[in-house]
């Protein structure tokens, strides 16, 4: 899947993730038309995010403010101590979407490490980098490691990544000394993951008057425009002597001295004449404290006095104290800082290396919310209709109100009208949008019953027989289906998986061609997304109708946007082992060769060989299929449930499904022990389906 997306984070403070995230758009708006910014998640929603208004104002980016971010940190903390990270995950990517809908490519930023609670574990940006398919651009702060720690970060952040599922870009490593660049070049030499190496340039870090403004609410007694970029080295407190203190100020020094030190004040106006003491960069009075007004008198007398005078309100120590916690921030006008900014990026970063690995970036991870809202998206863009006969069961009515509300398919509800509402009532659910039909005294029964009857009578239906079975709600629903008045149905809550099929069997009937009905479960692990089948109907096909299961899964699977590599699943692998089982794979995997020559198949295999590309590698290394399966086809049904079940309850996987394939028209049988997630996805994917089947 081509990728639309990166994100960019660091688990440090202070690592310069905006420098990166600037360099990162200067290469993406030379390449891509539209590109959107956005952070997830931002510390308040009462306060303008600094890192979203840089980059919307220096980029001239064509997205509103409200559109760039997702939520602050008091809701994320909520939603996570209330045990809904799901739903908070599901609703990032919903905002996310709709900007990776409407751009050619979106920038995302992680929140920063020191804006997170104890409550909020810090892998919460690679979880949602994950769900958004985003690769990952880590940035480590060399500034107080040592090479050696340095190294050992890229190669943990970088595990990390990978046992998480998510896909590496690229790591910067930022505020290297001389010798720290030296020293981890030598020890990433042969290492295989794109590492970037950028050394420190002091005044990138260095504190500017706006920082210490908008850090300690300080009010500017004297400040030119110009004098906002102004940089500051370092901070002194004028506790000494004037002949005493004079001798400790330093280049561009900030000082702190009481606006009642009138001697100190005059001394450092003289320093400013005076070529035999530095520059210092700004005075600052505590206590909120103003000159007398006789020194006030002085300076506005003075021609060229340009160095900022600012008021703070806190004390002595405490000023001191706040701003030796400032970090610098790079603002759109600071005009220096991004001028060395960008071309400390550009000589450190292979740009044509990053701009084809943009361009090619594929991203094969599908986490099970990434699915979810694939089929939610798929369903509501091509609104159909769906049949539940199952009115009574309580998750039914629950999953349509989710449906309903989510906008992803119409509802048909199949039962008395009173006893529904008055059910769905009591559950406190909104169920107004949703059709009801009463099968028993629908004017639609009569032609129902005579259309079956006609469709029947050869095989020996009569037409009380056919009148009797419009009194099921499944064969009312199927019938339903099979006329036009809904677009699919789903029942099995409270029926068999016979109760279900039978109908369909005889109303709807398979596709030409097609020898049996089969199915097969969507089984969502943790960053892919693969397709189990025939774990659901079938009990021991031979190689022809196994063959025939192979061909339809795979073609579900595309239909769901899942590259089909199909594994014909069995005890031995390739050539090494014999016996009726084993030849009935191979002979199906052969079957399917001659069908569908462009199809990318393999068989027999076992299931680790399928999976895992380390197995794959010593038992079939030339495969195309090993290692790397999304469909897995098992040889029998008792195989295929227990596997499906084992994974489920082992993993933690959400099997959806039994969905069935096959049909001219699209209906799907529950488990009876479905959740309402079940329900919902499995309405979702019907309703594809029947898109699919126009």
């Amino acid at each position: 899947m081509k990728t639309k997306s990166l994100f960019i984070s660091a688990q440090e403070i202070n690592a310069g993730v905006l420098f990166i995230t600037m360099g990162m758009m200067e290469i993406l708006k030379r390449n891509i038309h539209r590109v959107a910014f956005f952070r997830p998640i931002i510390y308040s929603k009462k306060i303008r995010d600094g890192d979203i208004d840089f980059m919307l104002t220096r980029y001239n980016l064509d997205i509103d403010y409200n559109d760039c971010y997702g939520f602050d940190i008091e809701y994320v903390e909520h939603m996570i101590s209330s045990n809904k990270t799901k739903q908070l995950i599901n609703e990032l990517m919903y905002k996310f979407k709709k900007l990776e809908n409407n751009y050619d490519f979106v920038l995302c930023e992680g929140i920063r490490r020191s804006f997170l609670s104890a409550n909020i574990t810090f892998d919460i940006n690679i979880k949602i980098a994950q769900n958004f398919g985003s690769p990952y651009v880590n940035v480590i702060n060399a500034k107080s490691n040592s090479a050696e720690e340095v190294y050992e970060s890229i190669l943990i952040e970088n595990e990390t990544l990978s046992s998480q599922g998510c896909t590496h870009f690229a790591t910067f490593v930022n505020r290297l000394t001389e010798k720290k660049y030296i020293k981890l070049e030598k020890k990433l030499h042969n290492y295989d993951q794109k590492t970037y190496l950028l050394q420190e340039i002091e005044e990138l870090s260095l504190t500017s008057i706006e920082d210490i403004i908008e850090s300690m609410d300080a009010v500017p007694i004297i400040l030119s425009d110009l004098d906002h970029t102004r940089n500051i080295r370092s901070f002194k407190v004028a506790a000494l002597s004037l002949d005493n203190f004079l001798n400790h100020i330093e280049e561009d020094d900030l000082i702190i001295v009481p606006a009642d030190r009138s001697e100190i004040i005059l001394g450092l106006f003289g320093s400013l004449y005076s070529k035999s003491y530095p520059n210092i960069s700004a005075i600052i009075f505590p206590f909120s404290m103003q000159a007398h007004p006789n020194i006030q008198k002085l300076l506005l007398g003075l021609e060229s006095f340009n160095i900022p005078i600012l008021s703070v309100s806190y004390d002595t120590y405490t000023t001191a104290r706040r701003l030796s916690k400032i970090h610098s921030r790079i603002r759109v006008n600071s005009h220096r800082k991004i001028a060395l900014s960008l071309g400390l990026f550009n000589s450190s970063v292979n740009i044509q290396d990053i701009e084809n690995k943009i361009a090619s970036s594929q991203s094969n991870i599908m986490t099970p919310l990434m699915f979810e809202y694939k089929l939610f998206d798929a369903a509501s863009s091509n609104k159909k209709t769906i049949v539940l006969p199952e009115s009574t069961d309580e998750r039914i009515l629950r999953a349509a109100e989710i449906i309903l509300h989510r906008k992803v398919a119409n509802i048909i509800l199949i039962g008395n009208e009173d006893d529904i509402k008055e059910h769905y009532l009591r559950l406190g659910l909104d169920l107004g949008e949703a059709t009801i039909i009463d099968n028993n005294t629908s004017p639609l029964r009569e032609k129902f019953v005579q259309t079956f009857y006609e469709m029947r009578k050869h095989k020996g239906l009569t037409y009380v027989a056919a009148d009797d079975a419009m009194l099921h709600v499944n064969y009312f629903g199927t019938m339903m289906v099979q006329l036009g008045f809904a677009d699919g149905m789903v029942s099995g809550a409270i029926h068999s998986t016979g109760d279900t099929i039978r109908p369909a069997l005889q109303i709807i009937k398979t596709k030409p061609g097609i020898l049996v009905v089969s199915s097969v479960f969507f089984m969502c692990l943790e960053t892919k997304v693969l397709v189990y089948g025939d774990c659901a109907i079938n009990q021991d096909p031979d190689s022809k109708t196994l063959a025939d299961i192979a061909i339809a899964s795979a073609k579900t699977a595309k239909a769901f946007g899942i590259e089909p590599k199909v594994a014909m699943l069995s005890y031995s692998t390739g050539d090494s082992g014999s016996g009726a089982d084993v030849d009935k794979v191979r002979e199906a995997t052969n079957i399917v060769k001659k069908i569908e020559p462009d199809l990318l198949i393999e068989g027999p295999i076992q299931y680790d060989a399928a999976v895992t590309k380390s197995v794959a590698k010593t038992k079939l290394p030339n495969s195309k299929v090993a290692g790397e399966a999304s469909v897995l086809i098992f040889p029998d049904l008792n195989t295929g449930n227990n596997t499906y079940k084992a994974v489920q309850r082992s993993s933690g996987a959400i099997a959806i499904g039994p969905i069935l394939q096959g049909l001219n028209k699209p209906v799907n049988d529950l488990s009876r022990g479905c959740l309402v997630a079940d329900i919902v996805n499995t309405i979702a994917i019907t309703a594809i389906q029947a898109g699919e089947m126009k």
